[in-house]
Order: C-alpha cells, then sequence, then structure tokens
C-alpha cells in the first residue's frame, strides 16, 4: 500500500471520528489523560483483535464491499485462509465489537461497527473527536 492510500484511510478514520456522536467509548483518550488499569486492558484487548495482518484484511474487505458487509462464505477466498482460520478471525473482530454479525439462514453476514472504529479513533486522539 503506498502512502497515498495509507493517508486517504486514516482521513477517512478521523472523518468517521469527527462526524459520528456515540456514547459507546472504549475509554477515555489515551493521550490526553492517564488510562486506569481497567480501561487500559479494555483498550489492550480490542487493540489485540486488530494487531493481525489477516484481521486487517478481513475488516478492508468487509468495509470496501459493494452494500458494506461480506458474507463468511465469501471471505476465505480473498483472505488465502482456510473457513476454519477465517471463521476464528471472524469472531475474534466480533468479540472485539469491530464487527457486527447478522445470521442469514446458514450463512454470516459481517458489517464494521462504525461507532467501535470512532470510538477506537478517539481513544487513540490526544483530545479526543467529541
Amino acid at each position: 500500500m503506498n502512502i497515498d492510500m495509507i493517508a486517504i484511510r486514516f482521513d477517512a478514520c478521523q472523518y468517521v471520528c469527527v462526524t459520528t456522536t456515540s456514547n459507546a467509548i472504549c475509554c477515555p483518550p489515551m493521550l490526553g489523560e492517564p488510562l486506569d488499569e481497567s480501561e487500559a486492558i479494555e483498550l489492550a484487548d480490542i487493540l489485540k483483535a486488530l494487531a493481525d495482518p489477516a484481521r486487517l484484511r478481513l475488516i478492508s474487505i468487509i468495509a470496501s464491499s459493494p452494500d458494506g458487509e461480506a458474507c463468511a462464505c465469501d471471505l476465505h477466498g480473498p483472505l488465502e485462509r482456510s473457513q476454519p482460520t477465517v471463521s476464528h478471525h471472524l469472531s475474534q473482530l466480533t468479540r472485539a465489537g469491530i464487527i457486527t454479525r447478522e445470521q442469514r439462514g446458514k450463512w454470516a453476514w459481517f458489517r464494521i461497527n462504525d461507532q467501535r472504529i470512532a470510538a477506537i479513533c478517539d481513544c487513540l486522539s490526544p483530545a479526543g473527536c467529541r
């Protein structure tokens, strides 16, 4: 990924952060005040879920899907991983609240949780995005 694409994605994160008003904040702004132990643990768990290349790719695949959602059945091919491995990564992202899961018949469909992404941006912002 070139530097221009990184800048565009960073700008998109800032846009979501600035334009989303949500009380679902994972913790106070990390750079604005010290985190207490429970806030640090919660944020670390979320960041651990993000700190995997396969999970970051899943997030980008889901987010860039035409309808903003993707079926689990369509994710193992582009990710070049087995279905059980993809399911594991999807469950980690769902558990962290980064994506949402909706069961439709026998298939699970996933969407990005915009409020959670905004909350993560808020946590990493010096002054918050309020």
